[in-house]
């Protein structure tokens, strides 16, 4: 018997984490287009931020939500081995992410901000990505591209980058994850 779990445990901890959400990366994708032209219309830099940081949380609630009904639906446990490795190369560049930005806002470097979230979201998503379906990483990269492109331009733009990356990459390629490896 133990040599069945013991094998059991090995395959279970070398399959790919399954219930990335491709519709609840549509969902997120919505979201933040809402939040990018909510905030184009607010003035002053805190509620620019602020805007985005509930987007993010709210993200966050989709992404969770979404992965826990898709893991129930294909009767696999969330925290599976693959999911719980996912998750901790996943997090790690979204907390530097969330530090940076204490720092960069506190340093007036705001214009650094939009491109930084793009290039430690993607590296979020490549390095979770590694423990998933083979499109996540592919999904990371393209955050990483776009975001080595806003680091270099105007803050004026940022709204542009990130609407463009947290809304329409997360729509594309929830799409593409829904449409071949389920909901």
């Amino acid at each position: 018997m133990d040599h069945l779990r013991f094998i059991r445990d090995t395959m279970a901890s070398a399959s790919a984490f399954t219930a990335v959400p491709g519709w609840g990366g549509v969902a997120m994708g919505v979201t933040a287009l809402a939040a990018a032209a909510f905030a184009m219309t607010r003035a002053g830099l805190d509620a620019w931020l602020a805007i985005w940081f509930a987007e993010g949380m709210l993200a966050i609630g989709i992404g969770a939500l979404a992965m826990k009904q898709k893991a129930e639906a294909a009767g696999e446990p969330l925290l599976s081995a693959p999911a719980r490795k996912f998750a901790f190369s996943f997090a790690p560049p979204l907390l530097a992410g969330a530090l940076l930005t204490l720092v960069l806002h506190h340093n007036g470097l705001m214009s650094a901000i939009p491109g930084m979230w793009l290039l430690l979201y993607g590296a979020g998503v490549v390095t979770g990505g590694a423990f998933s379906v083979p499109v996540v990483p592919v999904m990371g990269i393209s955050f990483m591209a776009l975001g080595a492109i806003a680091v270099f331009c105007p803050f004026a733009w940022g709204n542009l980058f990130l609407a463009a990356g947290f809304g329409g990459l997360h729509i594309v390629f929830g799409i593409v994850i829904a449409r071949r490896y389920g909901g």
